[in-house]
């Protein structure tokens, strides 16, 4: 007979205490899998937590990179992504070689890296930034020409709001967040015109302009649980709009658009979690030592700076 989602859940809570397991699950995940998380949040938020607890395991319910980034801050671990087809297409869009190519046409040039990139790309990356600390530390630097990878919409906000550098970007990008069109969006606002529109950076800037509110994932919704207003519409991935109903029910969500969907994200479900649990699933992330150690500095900057 087959297993309800409270029962497969309850097996979860077990093995996770019996084996010594903390598992992380990022904001976008489904409701099912947060409920059984140790922690929710960002990429590298969830990276922070994992290096302060004591458990030997980490299982990262999320995309590679998230993975890759918890084992650097936490090579002592054995960190487990939930399902080894999760992957970020963001993250895996430029290759190592062709940024090193653009730094040594360019000696002065500093690259700076969202941390939705590879820990291969990280390697060549001078400081690493999330989307809630890009602005402090993009106008933090002291060097004047900056190339920011991957992604071009968060590299045009940065750019709009930083004055003072030369920001190079390239086209790159999150595909979810940046098939929002400006059509799409004043559609929403027409539908609920007393909603607020709260935008992830990284939607094109047609849609950013008609924003109330841009941030990040975490940035969004705490914004939108301190706002005074009871309605909003949101930008960002879908699993958001899920979350603050649940969190917020005297409030109004509504989706931006229901394209934005990370199918990526989607592609964990609660029995992955299960099968990593009993040891029968996901996939181990082994990073070689010399790259970690490369990778790790552009992460150690952007604490620094941070």
């Amino acid at each position: 007979m087959a297993n309800t989602i409270a029962e497969v859940q309850k097996e979860i809570l077990r093995l996770k205490k019996e084996n010594d397991i903390c598992i992380l699950a990022h904001s976008y995940q489904g409701r099912e899998i947060i409920e059984i998380a140790d922690f929710v949040g960002d990429s590298y938020a969830l990276s922070v937590k994992a290096k302060s607890v004591t458990n030997k395991t980490v299982i990262m319910c999320g995309v590679r990179f998230m993975a890759e980034t918890v084992k650097l801050l936490s090579p002592e671990k054995t960190v487990v992504l939930s399902n080894k087809n999760a992957g970020c297409p963001m993250a895996e869009q430029f290759e190592k070689d062709e940024i090193e190519y653009l730094k040594n046409k360019n000696k002065n040039l500093c690259v700076v890296c969202y941390i939705n990139t590879t820990t291969e790309l990280k390697t060549v990356c001078d400081v690493c930034v999330t989307s809630s600390s890009a602005l402090k530390i993009v106008d933090k630097l002291e060097e004047k020409d900056i190339l920011f990878i991957p992604d071009i919409n968060l590299g045009t906000y940065i750019k709009n709001n930083v004055k003072d550098k030369n920001i190079q970007l390239l086209h790159g990008g999150c595909p979810v967040h940046a098939c929002v069109t400006e059509s799409e969006t004043l559609k929403a606002k027409e539908a609920h015109p007393n909603a607020l529109l709260l935008v992830h950076p990284e939607c094109v800037p047609e849609v950013v302009k008609h924003a109330d509110y841009v941030g990040s994932t975490s940035g969004i919704m705490d914004y939108a649980k301190a706002s005074d207003a009871d309605e909003f519409i949101i930008g960002t991935e879908q699993a958001i709009v899920e979350t603050l109903q649940f969190e917020c029910p005297d409030k109004s969500f509504y989706p931006l658009s229901v394209n934005i969907t990370c199918r990526n994200m989607k592609t964990t479900t609660l029995v992955d979690v299960l099968n990593c649990c009993k040891g029968t699933g996901g996939e181990v992330i082994e990073l070689e030592a010399d790259i970690m150690e490369k990778a790790k500095k552009c992460i150690d900057r952007m604490i620094e700076l941070g």
